[in-house]
């Protein structure tokens, strides 16, 4: 849990209020919602990253912290679009990728409702930017498209680190986790 906490306030000074969304262009249907966490590293880097950090913590993990975290961003996704308005979207966004990089690079240990809150918190705000970057035509299926194409890249997170489990070990689980901390520093900087 302390550990939990230095990932977390490190992350707090390190992160700057930049944008990790820069526009979606149109956000009103079921294929922009898949396109849309396809086509930005902060949503790739993160969701692959819960699978990541599922398969290191094993056994319900696995698919507890993955479903906390869409069922969380949906109702971020909803808030929005009922006008709650929620200070810090794009840092949280940008601090997501860095902490959950440094829980898997340090193999951070949680219990599955610890692991699921925390995901679920990232997920909120991730689920949020969605909802106020969507329109009022076609909320449903964008919400519907952005689920499942985040759902794919958990599975893939999930697929990536049975795979170098299996194959090379926890390590190398570690050593994923460590170059999603560089891509969030990268994006930062950038």
């Amino acid at each position: 849990m302390r550990l939990i906490l230095i990932c977390i306030a490190l992350t707090g000074a390190l992160v700057s209020p930049v944008l990790a969304h820069t526009g979606v262009g149109q956000a009103n249907s079921f294929t922009s919602g898949i396109a849309h966490p396809l086509n930005g590293l902060d949503h790739i880097l993160v969701m692959i990253t819960v699978g990541l950090w599922g398969v290191l913590a094993g056994g319900r993990a696995i698919w507890v912290w993955p479903t906390a975290f869409v069922g969380t961003m949906l109702a971020g996704f909803a808030a929005a679009t009922l006008g709650l308005q929620i200070p810090f979207v794009e840092p949280a966004i940008s601090s997501s990728i860095i902490i959950l990089g440094l829980l898997v690079a340090l193999a951070v240990e949680a219990p599955v409702w610890l692991g699921a809150a925390i995901t679920g918190l990232f997920a909120f705000f991730h689920g949020h930017i969605h909802g106020t970057e969507a329109t009022a035509v076609g909320l449903v299926p964008y919400a519907a498209g952005f689920a499942l194409a985040t759902a794919v890249l958990h599975a893939t997170g999930i697929g990536l680190g049975l795979f170098a489990k299996r194959s090379i070990g926890k390590l190398a689980l570690r050593a994923m986790g460590g170059l999603t901390v560089l891509g969030g520093i990268a994006q930062i900087a950038g």
